[in-house]
């Protein structure tokens, strides 16, 4: 008997909004990520605050998340939605 669904496992990785390294210590990731930074996070990036006419931008910190994801795919040599097909 072969094996004939082989999902793969996808590993999504996304970032936090870059905001103030001492307020990014309570950031959390969005439903379904895992936070795999700690403390304040990266500090890595800028944010930028706008005052009447002006950008000023400031270096930030923020977090990195991870999500893991299994896409359905058939073995080599089955197709098909349920992979039956030889």
């Amino acid at each position: 008997q072969m094996k004939k669904q082989c999902d793969q496992k996808l590993l999504i990785r996304m970032k936090t909004k870059c905001v103030p390294c001492s307020l990014n210590l309570n950031t959390q990731c969005p439903a379904g990520y895992t936070k795999i930074t700690n403390g304040t996070g990266i500090p890595d990036c800028r944010y930028y605050l706008e005052i009447k006419t002006h950008t000023l931008s400031f270096p930030g910190c923020r977090h990195q998340c991870v999500k893991e994801f299994e896409q359905p795919e058939c073995c080599q040599g089955h197709w098909g939605p349920d992979c039956m097909g030889k």
